[in-house]
């Protein structure tokens, strides 16, 4: 009976073995499938600007990656221009590459251009900020919860201790997604803090000389002014060096945010420029969005079938949390792509 019952548990592995159905070599998740998916293929990617760190950072981890796995990466600097920025799209749109990443400038401006692309068959990326049409994908930060947070972290500075809750707003673009998002959550946020009293919104069109000239005159009508929330660190350098030039560094409580770079993020804490920085971490980004391109890549879906975003974790930065992997240079960018076959 023993002698039988091993032969069965014996024969009983034999036919499991066979009937197993082995992974065939180019299956769904094969190296053989992922590589050839994105050999040869092809990707434009037009940013705002390509004169700050974010965009430049996108830039060089998009180029590093596509190197690396085969296939192209080219870019057009709309340095900011409406028109520039139509004409390289519509240029690239000609070229016919299979994703076409944007970075829009504006709510309105690709409003008819992205659903040309989609007509065309290109999967379309928005990164950082939003068209008011969609594409398949968007990568960036939620600037409704940094509008939020912001808010909260002044409440938390200006609203206490017998502080006078006096708070200002420098924000970006009137027509621009993330002034839209960020405003609206602000707005939703302070109502929950009658303790604050916001007493200036301001829009820097998100030019650091601008946001400059406007605390200068806010801080002129308010020189008891407890703090003031910016949108983004490119032009809160204007912010602070107002802050500073008053000499009410220490006094003011200024909180933005941004993607992390060393030099507007870290540095300007460290020197106290900056009380608090939320960092959407550019790195964690461009991770993001190159594998949001891999996807597209190798499945190549209907433009427009299934949009989906992914939002950017993020995280304060201040003195007392400051530390090495606070923020990214440059060179932490390079060399980040997978090594292919």
């Amino acid at each position: 009976m023993k002698s039988l019952t091993i032969l069965t548990l014996a024969a009983a592995v034999c036919v499991a073995g066979p009937l197993a159905p082995a992974r065939a070599a180019d299956d769904v998740g094969s190296a053989k499938v992922f590589y050839q998916s994105l050999k040869g293929k092809h990707v434009d990617y037009v940013p705002m600007s390509l004169g700050f760190d974010l965009s430049q950072g996108l830039d060089t981890a998009l180029k590093d990656q596509a190197k690396a796995l085969g296939y192209t990466v080219k870019s057009v600097d709309a340095n900011w221009n409406v028109e520039s920025a139509l004409q390289a799209v519509n240029a690239f749109i000609d070229e016919k590459p299979d994703v076409l990443i944007l970075q829009p400038l504006d709510m309105q401006t690709y409003n008819r251009i992205i659903p040309k692309a989609m007509a065309a068959g290109i999967n379309i990326v928005q990164m950082e900020v939003k068209s008011a049409a969609n594409g398949d994908a968007f990568v960036g930060p939620d600037f409704g919860r940094l509008g939020s947070a912001e808010v909260e972290k002044l409440a938390d500075v200006c609203g206490k201790d017998g502080k006078n809750g006096k708070i200002a707003i420098i924000t970006g673009m009137v027509t621009d997604s993330a002034t839209i998002d960020f405003g609206r959550e602000a707005n939703a946020a302070l109502a929950k803090h009658p303790e604050l009293h916001l007493v200036s919104t301001q829009a820097s069109d998100f030019d650091a000389t601008k946001a400059h000239a406007l605390t200068t005159t806010i801080l002129k009508q308010n020189p008891d002014l407890c703090g003031i929330m910016g949108i983004w660190d490119g032009d809160d350098v204007g912010t602070a060096a107002a802050v500073r030039e008053a000499g009410m560094q220490g006094k003011v409580f200024l909180a933005t945010n941004g993607g992390g770079a060393k030099a507007n993020a870290c540095v300007n804490i460290e020197n106290g420029n900056y009380s608090a920085y939320l960092s959407y971490d550019l790195p964690g980004m461009t991770r993001d969005l190159n594998d949001v391109v891999k996807m597209l890549l190798e499945t190549h879906p209907k433009p427009g079938s299934a949009p989906f975003t992914l939002y950017a974790p993020m995280r304060w930065v201040t003195k007392d949390t400051l530390a090495s992997a606070s923020c990214w240079a440059a060179d932490d960018l390079k060399g980040s792509a997978p090594v292919a076959e």
